[in-house]
């Protein structure tokens, strides 16, 4: 089932929840091999100043990525928001989206992020000078937000209304509030109720961890896609598991152990180059954890892997680990995760701006 968002046509309703220190692009590219439909950037700052920053120019990097190329930016001016967008879209950018729904204190402190969902007129000012701004290039403007500020505060119904009027073309909802951050569960009738009112396609996020699961909130919210965030961290084939789900009601067989092997050790050649030598081992370090934590002594290998300062030695250790546990099994072991252990969506770290 493909999904329209402006002139673009998406594969699949499955796509990759941005979370900043992990979907950069060799992360997307992994996913979108993997099956996911739709990856979007990590989110960069609206502050002028930082643009030319390490950080924000490896964010901005889309060296080779299939298309469409989605930017999210942040920030809580909107004349700095819309040049943040032209800024964007003169580097390759092909849909611009909206962070109304990162809760990080130290992006909520700016009143940037979902703290904008608590000034009604400000949040929709900055969608209509984005929106406004990305016009004339025509590329459509989507957003991602919370249920709403704290439980007695959930406006995500209403500010979904405005922003369509505003010209967004697709919002996505986190299924939680600010105040709760990533603690308790996603709940899913405020997304329901998203969706009943407008006619924009809407995004389910929040706590998206298995086939079964993606299943049930597409159902429970009439939602159009989902969106998955932390469950993809080094699972990044979840996106083939649920559409093979989806498709025939049936599991896929886990990957084979080989398979994994190479996709891994493929992924971190590219977060090398992206990253270079000193920072790609150490950045590397998160997403090879992420890998082994459930495997035969991956805890003991993890420990002795975060010693590691060297790219080649990393790689060779990673191939050695994995050639040793496919001498005690063929496919990857079975990762159906209980309703009651769901994660959070993203981490707390998962949205800070630089």
């Amino acid at each position: 089932m493909t999904l329209q968002i402006g002139n673009h046509t998406l594969e699949n309703r499955l796509f990759v929840a941005p979370m900043a220190g992990v979907t950069d692009r060799p992360f997307r590219m992994l996913c979108r091999a993997l099956g996911a439909g739709y990856a979007v950037s990590e989110m960069v700052t609206s502050r002028k100043e930082l643009w030319g920053s390490l950080k924000t120019s490896r964010r901005a990097n889309h060296d080779g990525e299939p298309g469409p190329i989605a930017v999210q930016i942040a920030g809580t001016d909107a004349a700095m928001m819309a040049e943040a967008a032209v800024y964007n879209i003169e580097r390759g950018a092909q849909i611009i989206d909206i962070n109304m729904g990162c809760p990080a204190k130290k992006v909520c402190n700016k009143w940037a992020g979902s703290a904008l969902m608590r000034d009604e007129p400000l949040a929709l000012e900055i969608v209509q000078a984005v929106v406004d701004a990305a016009q004339p290039f025509g590329v459509p403007v989507t957003l991602k937000m919370r249920t709403g500020w704290s439980m007695e505060h959930r406006n995500a119904v209403k500010l979904a209304r405005d922003f369509e009027s505003a010209g967004v073309q697709m919002l996505t909802v986190h299924g939680r509030t600010r105040e709760q951050g990533y603690k308790g569960f996603a709940e899913y009738d405020t997304i329901a109720a998203v969706k009943a009112a407008v006619r924009v396609p809407v995004v389910a996020n929040g706590d998206i961890n298995s086939p079964e699961k993606a299943r049930d909130v597409l159902a429970a919210t009439g939602a159009d896609a989902v969106m998955v965030g932390r469950a993809a961290q080094g699972r990044p084939w979840i996106f083939r598991e649920i559409a093979h789900f989806l498709e025939t009601g049936t599991h896929r067989a886990p990957p084979l152990v080989a398979e994994v092997r190479r996709l891994l050790l493929d992924h971190l050649v590219e977060h090398y180059a992206l990253y270079g030598d000193y920072s790609g081992v150490r950045t590397a370090r998160k997403h090879i954890g992420w890998y082994v934590r459930t495997l035969p002594d991956g805890e003991a290998f993890r420990a002795r892997m975060n010693a590691i300062e060297d790219c080649a030695e990393q790689l060779r250790a990673v191939g050695d680990y994995f050639d040793g546990l496919a001498d005690h099994m063929d496919r990857m072991p079975v990762q159906r995760p209980a309703d009651d252990d769901a994660p959070g969506e993203e981490e707390e770290t998962a949205c800070t701006v630089h």
